[in-house]
């Protein structure tokens, strides 16, 4: 079925948050969502547009930087087996030192609508040079490990060559094993990791060569791992993510030249499946693959938007190249993220 031009409409006219960053589901069949807000707060719901009042599931906004705009509560993923551990994850902003912090917290045994502030229990802390790039997403892949988005670490241009350094943890994707912590760790490298035994390289290091992954996710039917990666000041991109993959950032930006501006070295380079440059927004925000049931029209199809033009788009991939592209909707939205119910319905979250 081709793609067809779709209209946005508000899923719970009767709630409101502050800039909402993420929306998910916990896995648990109980068919409530929840909505993760930038300043520390997580809260919950019934999945039901008739909602008029969401409960606070977590708040640890004591302990989340947002002196930058790029800062803040900026990921949240629930453990597979989330049901029986109650283990969910976060990624947040920290200051003094300012840093990048992975943590685990545990749902309350006695109410599930309730999170323990106090039950976090610290994977890791990333340092960050500057206030913005922090990527943010968490997601459980197919594999059962958890995967990290890290930007390069802020300013412009990437100044301290994170992207292209696969010794260190930003401008990459990490895939961790945060069940079987090793000796001195509060996780264990999969014992597959790309990098994994090579000299020169963090060995958590699944993907390299990222400018600011700011949402990614994987497509349960193929297992890819579609990136939306936020570009410098031209291009805006989708790549879908291999174990090892050289994404191109800073040498390139989308599929042009960075550094230098001309005649870049692309040996080994990975180019984007999917771009538009700055005449059609200035903030990539990744989002999904369709598979749920509400829009024939739209299964298969990745949609994609852009925070600063509110467009979203929609393509289609044979494994091979994009087969179909369109701009599905103009929002006007400031779209900060998309996220899936557990029917694999498609929201998403805007200032």
């Amino acid at each position: 079925m081709p793609l067809a031009p779709m209209k946005v409409e508000r899923a719970f006219p009767n709630l409101r948050f502050q800039r909402p960053l993420y929306l998910t589901h916990s896995g648990v069949g109980s068919n409530r969502v929840f909505v993760v807000e930038q300043g520390g707060r997580i809260f919950v719901f019934p999945n039901d547009e008739t909602t008029a009042k969401a409960g606070l599931f977590l708040e640890i906004s004591d302990r989340v930087s947002t002196a930058g705009e790029e800062e803040g509560l900026l990921g949240l993923a629930f453990h597979p087996k989330y049901a029986t551990n109650g283990y969910f994850y976060l990624h947040y902003s920290a200051a003094n030192p300012r840093r990048s912090v992975l943590s685990r917290f545990s749902a309350s045994k006695s109410d599930p609508n309730k999170a323990d502030p106090a039950s976090e229990f610290i994977i890791a802390e990333i340092p960050q040079p500057y206030s913005n790039h922090n990527g943010g997403m968490l997601e459980f892949g197919p594999d059962g490990y958890l995967y990290v988005g890290l930007g390069d670490g802020g300013s412009g241009g990437d100044p301290h060559g994170n992207g292209q350094n696969r010794n260190a943890l930003l401008g990459k994707i990490l895939r961790l094993d945060v069940d079987n912590p090793s000796a001195g760790r509060r996780y264990e490298v999969p014992p597959d990791n790309p990098f994994r035994g090579q000299a020169g390289a963090r060995e958590e290091v699944y993907a390299f060569g990222l400018r600011n992954p700011w949402r990614f996710s994987f497509d349960p039917v193929t297992k890819l791992l579609w990136v939306g990666d936020v570009g410098q000041n031209r291009i805006e991109e989708i790549d879908i993510v291999r174990p090892g993959g050289n994404y191109g950032w800073n040498i390139m930006e989308g599929s042009e030249c960075y550094s230098p501006r001309a005649g870049c070295d692309r040996t080994g380079l990975e180019l984007p499946v999917a771009e538009y440059d700055h005449s059609e927004g200035c903030s990539v925000t990744g989002g999904y693959v369709y598979r749920g049931r509400r829009l024939p029209m739209l299964y298969g199809a990745y949609v994609y938007a852009d925070f600063c033009s509110g467009r979203i788009w929609a393509l289609r991939y044979d494994g091979r190249q994009v087969t179909e592209k369109m701009r599905i909707s103009d929002s006007q939205l400031m779209i900060s993220s998309f996220g899936l119910d557990q029917a694999g319905e498609l929201y998403l979250t805007a200032f």
